[in-house]
């Protein structure tokens, strides 16, 4: 790595950020690296030993690890413990009783400590972002510069096809689909390494992606892959490099569903990879990478026909036939749809071309909401045929997290509208706090959608969006305001303000930081009326210099989730 500022950052620099949410609002959390913490180089060369390769053979395995390729690979696979003596057990249905929210985590040393402390025995739980961090700890440690990303509609195409499926009822509601799907954010590593075994041309930053999704030579693991590959569509260079360009650049095939009939398919090229990034050098802004994995210009798929799909060999688009008898053949069962997994829908004949749509549709958002105010959105329909005409609009809300399928919807709007030919028509809609406050929590996703039918010639057409609700703030203040000397107690105030349209039951504020306070903290409120504040004053003291977490919750009993969550960076000296 040839720049000192980058080692600074990328080897020694013990915090920095992880980037969530979606495009349009993107949320920024500290997260502590921790490789200077006491016992975490012990813990990370535990690692090295319990590994499968060094129990298979300890000698080659000794051998093998200044190979930073090699070094990579074993990490991967032992952040993860899904087929070894690995840290991490990963979690995604929403319980974690038996052990820690991935949400909540916010160091990789008390990670890495609570592995190494119990004998190997798997930490409960983590999810993208806290694999990425945890693997970003462990190759710092080891001297491999490491830095986290984050990519925003990042898509998991299980079946290496380069198409994520999505499927919606006729009134727009979301349906649960096949094993592919696009999480709204998925975080994992670049290493810098050279690369012997494919050239110089493919040195430099390599994905490594520590999130067991899909086996990689029989083993949970997933790169390393040059980025250049990506860029460059070199799908066949090692390692896993056509299941990373897809997580980038795949397409998105949306269809209407209606009583097992595919009615409409839309192909959207855009959506996947929107915004890949990283935190910058030297400062916590937001350092875009997305030109380093997609070039301008993006292949081609060739005939789509009435459904998209790929054919073609390993380097090229390819094409799956679909035309059955007029049935097309899903991957696996649609959520609500009939005839046992096969969806019918209208077959063009040979030589028929599809016309273009006489309706355009598209859906947007006035301006990204915050928890107390109206979700303003609009649908604009705009008519390009010669003659009026009288359509039905269905509008659906649902929630979901970031990497799951949408829950049922939790509001709709159904009406009929007239459009004049050549018209623009603009069509407002709100959804009142009260509507979805109780609903949400400070992790969820809204998803929404619209489908407009042609009540005349029966056409339907969709437009979707997807975005989260800003949380209302924390606030933490820190007495003296910067920096604090080690061995010194101080007073930090932590206080939090409902905005929310009504008053909350069971309120509760909780403030813990490893490193400055002992165990939690909690303020507890029967009832936290709207515009009231709860508050809580703790001391915190230090006992080594560095950049230590104060973490501030708020959660209330009419949500199973925290409402709010903030990570306050506290910097401290020597005497």
């Amino acid at each position: 790595m040839p720049l000192n500022a980058q080692r600074e950052e990328y080897i020694k620099s013990d915090c920095g950020i992880l980037f969530t949410g979606t495009p349009q609002n993107i949320n920024e959390r500290p997260w502590m690296f921790g490789q200077y913490e006491p016992g975490v180089l012990e813990a990370c060369m535990k690692l090295l030993q319990v590994s499968r390769w060094h129990f298979k053979n300890k000698e080659k395995d000794y051998n093998r690890r200044a190979d930073p390729i090699y070094l990579s690979r074993v990490i991967c696979a032992m952040v993860n413990c899904d087929d070894d003596l690995g840290i991490l057990m990963g979690n995604w249905s929403g319980d974690y009783k038996d052990g820690v929210s991935p949400a909540e985590w916010s160091s990789s040393a008390d990670i890495l400590h609570q592995w190494a402390l119990s004998n190997c025995k798997p930490v409960r739980y983590g999810q993208c972002w806290v694999f990425a961090s945890v693997l970003c700890t462990v190759m710092r440690v080891l001297g491999v510069p490491s830095r986290v990303v984050t990519v925003f509609n990042a898509a998991h195409d299980a079946n290496s096809n380069l198409i994520i499926e999505e499927y919606f009822s006729s009134s727009g509601e979301k349906l649960p689909g096949p094993k592919d799907s696009t999480w709204n954010f998925h975080v994992w590593v670049e290493c810098w390494m050279r690369r012997p075994d494919l050239g110089s041309a493919f040195d430099g930053w390599q994905v490594v992606d520590a999130t067991p999704q899909e086996k990689s030579g029989g083993i949970y693991c997933c790169g390393p892959c040059p980025v250049v590959a990506i860029h460059q569509r070199v799908l066949r260079a090692s390692f896993d490099t056509r299941f990373i360009y897809a997580a980038v650049d795949a397409d998105v095939v949306r269809l209407i569903i209606h009583n097992g009939r595919v009615m409409k398919r839309n192909v959207d090229t855009e959506t996947v990879g929107r915004l890949i990034c990283t935190k910058s050098i030297g400062s916590d802004l937001l350092e875009n990478l997305t030109q380093d994995y997609k070039s301008k210009t993006k292949p081609q798929a060739a005939g789509y026909g009435r459904y998209s799909g790929w054919r073609g060999g390993q380097d090229q688009p390819m094409r799956r036939d679909v035309r059955m008898s007029g049935t097309l053949f899903l991957s696996s069962s649609v959520g609500h749809q009939e005839d046992g997994g096969i969806l019918e829908y209208s077959q063009m004949s040979d030589g028929e071309e599809e016309m273009p749509p006489g309706l355009e549709v598209s859906l947007s958002l006035k301006r990204v909401p915050t928890v107390g105010e109206s979700i303003v959105m609009f649908v604009t329909v705009r008519n390009n045929s010669s003659s009026s005409r009288v359509l039905m609009e269905h509008v659906n809300a649902q929630l979901k997290e970031y990497n799951r399928n949408a829950q049922e919807s939790f509001w709709k709007s159904h009406k009929e509208e007239c459009i004049k030919a050549g018209e623009v028509l603009k069509l407002e809609h709100s959804i009142l706090p009260s509507e979805y406050e109780f609903v949400l929590a400070d992790d969820d996703i809204m998803n929404v959608a619209v489908v407009i039918k042609d009540l005349l010639t029966k056409e339907r057409f969709l437009a979707t969006q997807e975005f989260n609700v800003t949380s209302p703030k924390i606030t933490v203040e820190i007495e003296g305001g910067g920096s604090i000397q080690m061995k010194k107690e101080y007073k930090a105030h932590v206080s939090f303000t409902n905005t929310c349209s009504n008053s909350v039951n069971g309120a509760m504020l909780t403030v813990e930081g490893s490193g400055l306070l002992q165990g939690k903290q909690e303020s507890r409120m029967a009832i936290l009326k709207q515009d009231e504040k709860i508050e809580k004053t703790v001391t915190i003291m230090a006992a080594c210099p560095g950049t230590k977490l104060l973490k501030a919750t708020f959660s209330h009993s009419n949500s199973p989730k925290a409402i709010s969550r903030t990570f306050h960076k506290v910097t401290v000296v020597s005497a």
